[in-house]
């Protein structure tokens, strides 16, 4: 038996989380063979996110909540992954803006053949619907830079849909210093340079017009980890 832990960080999502929490216990239900166990991540919500959370782990079995005082999304990761005694660790938006077909296809090819897995919206086959032209501008704009610089070979770095063998997450984590949204790419980066196997997953997304991220601070605090990797180097794993 395989089992695997879908994380769900959130700040502030009393209106999402439970709609995210119902959409995605049906959907595993119904079309995932693997053990499934659904873990909220709330780092910092000062909203009544803790207390929704709670009452959704009494009707769930599977499902937990941890509360992490201090914010960043990859802080939170850090944390639950690195607890985690699954074979495979996962994690998604609340929002759910990637559709959820394509969670059997990230877990299928971590269970086969890779040791990371990521959707793409930027792989030939993804669907982008609802996306301002800005976002998206900025979204390859991002990603293409990365490339001149890194000469990386995977394809959407912060789409938020990722997967990975739990061994190699834990081989990782200690090595990534950002704790916020530059996050993903630190740890593709490393995994990239460590030889562990990557696929991109063309995936279906339709863009939350409700996003509260900050798109100028996010690119600002990305590009400082872009140039610290460059000049300060990659880790990688031994």
């Amino acid at each position: 038996m395989v089992y695997v832990d879908i994380v769900i960080p959130v700040l502030n999502e009393q209106v999402a989380l439970p709609i995210c929490i119902e959409k995605l216990q049906d959907y595993i239900s119904s079309n995932i063979r693997e053990t499934c166990n659904i873990i909220i991540a709330d780092n910092g919500s000062d909203d009544d996110t803790p207390n929704i959370s709670r009452k959704l782990t009494s009707k769930y079995k599977n499902l937990s909540y941890i509360r992490i005082p201090e914010r960043g999304r990859g802080l939170a990761l850090k944390t639950v992954w690195g607890k985690s005694e699954a074979d495979i660790v996962c994690y998604m938006d609340v929002d759910l803006s990637t559709d959820l077909k394509s969670l059997p296809s990230l877990i299928n090819n971590l269970v086969s053949d890779y040791d990371i897995a990521i959707g793409s919206r930027l792989s030939k086959g993804s669907k982008v619907t609802d996306r301002s032209f800005q976002r998206g501008l900025t979204s390859r704009g991002y990603n293409m830079l990365l490339k001149l610089i890194f000469f990386n070979k995977f394809h959407d770095a912060q789409c938020g849909f990722k997967g990975l063998r739990t061994s190699v997450a834990k081989n990782i984590l200690p090595l990534i210093k950002d704790n916020k949204w530059f996050f993903d790419t630190e740890l593709l980066l490393i995994a990239e340079k460590s030889n562990y196997r990557i696929i991109n997953i063309p995936v279906s997304w339709k863009d939350d017009k409700d996003s509260r991220v900050n798109v100028v601070k996010t690119i600002i605090q990305d590009l400082k980890g872009m140039f610290r990797l460059r000049f300060l180097g990659i880790e990688k794993v031994n």
